[in-house]
């Protein structure tokens, strides 16, 4: 097995997603109203520390990582799901630097320790009665 120490990656969180602008049309309302759904939120990523790993090899072949996205909202004020976390597992002792400024983003030296990395997107607001 390969020894690897370092490695850079890119990540991604997930893209908010969009709301919607739909209104009602009910038989016996005659302006109807405004119905759309705000959009989901978009996934966060994390970097856990796990302590049964010894080496970034993992990164070695797979650089870029990205959350899922929220989905647009819907019809009858109906909110969109939200996007799935994406946790990074890597050994104890990993230290995340930013790679264009160089900043120590944070030091991961106890199991199970968790650094959020890049923040989710807000999901879109639909037009609502509210």
């Amino acid at each position: 097995m390969q020894f690897i120490d370092q490695a850079k990656i890119e990540v991604e969180a997930g893209k908010g997603g969009d709301g919607i602008v739909a209104f009602r049309r009910e038989k016996y309302v005659p302006t109807g109203g405004p119905s759309g759904g705000n959009g989901g939120k978009g996934g966060s990523v994390f970097f856990v520390a796990d302590e049964n790993l010894q080496t970034l090899l993992d990164f070695r072949y797979n650089h870029r990582f990205q959350a899922e996205k929220g989905t647009r909202g819907g019809p009858s004020n109906c909110t969109g799901a939200g996007g799935k976390d994406l946790i990074i597992e890597v050994p104890c002792g990993t230290t995340i630097y930013d790679a264009e400024t160089g900043e120590l983003l944070g030091d991961l030296t106890e199991p199970k320790q968790t650094l959020l990395i890049a923040q989710g997107g807000k999901g879109g607001l639909g037009i609502s009665i509210s």
